[in-house]
């Protein structure tokens, strides 16, 4: 078996799929065999031939309700959830600028989001007895930036503390449950804010790139995550070579964080 079959005959979801890490994710399944469905409020125009896309607004309960509902009836169920979905638009300004609707609607994506989907698609998993579940958190649920990321940091470590209990639950009945928390990737949408942050500074794309990497604490690596790399560990996680490893956080964060 090869990383080009091993998934073959494997239904995968990936929420927040066509783009970004998740788009990388997606596409290193289908390399790999899998049947991927793929999920976000809408559809990216360079979206692959041959994927499942399914709209929803996973922050909202309906949008899990409805996405449930199409995969059970099309498909009876999946074998790989990947929770990818997430992401921080409150402002900077650090705790007092942040109100409880900026902290609500970050909950909702980045935790809430998760668990509703797990409770609507983990049964099918447990009837078969076999699946594996993968969250997608950040090193910033151990290493929080409180200018204007507090409430993602803090939905982001709820998430990996929820990962780990869920796999004590459902391990014993044959569904793997993984975390992989990621340092900074170099997606496009951090391209773009990197020409932003140059353009409104008059200093170059690779100056600000350094400032964000030196407001980490640095990368050791030198440089950003490619959303390829994650992908690849997600990869690799979800494959029957990983079939002894649950309840584990897996950090590709290129050496960011700085302690053990």
């Amino acid at each position: 078996m090869n990383m080009y079959n091993e998934l073959s005959g494997q239904i995968a979801l990936v929420t927040g799929g066509t783009k970004g890490t998740g788009k990388a994710i997606a596409e290193r399944l289908a390399l790999a065999g899998a049947k991927v469905i793929i999920t976000a409020r809408n559809k990216s125009e360079d979206v692959k031939p041959g994927f499942h896309f399914i709209p929803a607004d996973l922050s909202k309960p309906e949008g899990t309700e409805k996405l449930t509902a199409a995969i059970l009836a099309e498909y009876g169920g999946i074998d790989i959830l990947i929770n990818n979905l997430g992401g921080s638009e409150t402002p900077g300004g650090g705790f007092a600028a942040l109100s409880d609707e900026h902290w609500s609607e970050t909950l909702q994506t980045n935790l809430l989001a998760p668990v509703r989907l797990d409770r609507g698609l983990l049964p099918s998993m447990l009837a078969k007895g076999s699946g594996v579940i993968i969250h997608i958190a950040s090193i910033q649920g151990r290493l929080p930036l409180p200018d204007s990321t507090l409430p993602y940091a803090a939905a982001k470590a709820g998430l990996i503390n929820y990962s780990k209990g869920l796999s004590k639950e459902v391990t014993p009945k044959g569904i793997r449950v993984l975390t992989v928390s990621p340092g900074w990737i170099q997606t496009e949408a951090a391209i773009r804010m990197m020409e932003r942050l140059a353009e409104s500074s008059g200093d170059t794309i690779e100056s600000a790139t350094q400032q964000v990497m030196n407001s980490l604490g640095g990368i050791p690596m030198g440089r950003p995550a490619k959303p390829e790399e994650v992908a690849e560990l997600v990869g690799f996680l979800v494959s029957p070579r990983a079939n002894y490893l649950s309840g584990t956080e897996y950090v590709i964060d290129g050496g960011t964080i700085p302690t053990i």
